[in-house]
């Protein structure tokens, strides 16, 4: 293990490297983070913030890029792990969150191998622009690994990109029916839903928003 300065890290080499829906954020990781640390936590996800815990939880951020919301979850007393395959935006993360408590995790959906391997369940768990990145075959083996992360009672919370697909990105149309479907075969019970327009003012974005509670 090698930790980031400030933050703990798992970066053992076999767990999200080279996952495909990782394809083209290395390349693009310095303009991605200056992007994703422009607007804050509590702007993103306005929508939702009536839904995280209001003591501190356990907390899975899934997808977490440069850590803007990890270090946010932190700073509320959260104890916080942050899952991101890509190592060039783990870098930034510990540049830009520095002495944040954040553990850091290489792993990728769907199967998430090493966090599930630590028998771990979470409170609540994050899924901030990660969902369109999988292909319709690995959204129903992703959900199942969701689920069986979240603790009964746990809310997981997504944000879920409609719109154009970025040259050299890998994404996908994403139904609504499909992920409250699927969610609700798992116990999954919708408690949020709703839509907003991009906070980066990029044509033909706009983004649903997805809320569950896991039923105890």
């Amino acid at each position: 293990m090698r930790e980031l300065p400030g933050l703990l890290a798992a970066w053992e080499p076999a767990g999200g490297a080279g996952a495909a829906g990782t394809a083209g954020y290395t390349e693009a990781a310095a303009a991605l983070a200056d992007q994703y640390e422009e607007v804050g936590f509590e702007q993103v996800h306005r929508g939702m913030l009536h839904l995280l815990p209001a003591t501190p939880s356990r907390v899975l951020d899934v997808g977490a890029g440069t850590g803007r919301d990890a270090a946010a979850l932190a700073r509320l007393g959260h104890t916080v792990t942050a899952v991101e395959p890509t190592a060039a935006l783990r870098a930034h993360a510990g540049r830009q969150h520095a002495g944040s408590t954040v553990r850091w995790v290489d792993d990728a959906l769907p199967e998430l191998p090493r966090l599930g391997a630590a028998g771990e369940r979470y409170d609540l768990i994050m899924l901030t622009a990660v969902w369109m990145h999988l292909a319709p075959r690995e959204r129903a083996a992703a959900m199942r690994t969701v689920a069986g992360l979240l603790a009964p009672g746990g809310t997981l919370l997504m944000t879920v990109r409609q719109g154009p697909v970025p040259a050299g990105r890998r994404m996908f149309a994403v139904p609504t029916a499909e992920v409250l479907a699927q969610a609700a075969e798992l116990g999954l019970r919708p408690v949020h839903q709703d839509e907003r327009a991009d906070l980066h003012g990029r044509g033909g974005v706009r983004w649903t928003e997805l809320g569950f509670v896991r039923q105890p």
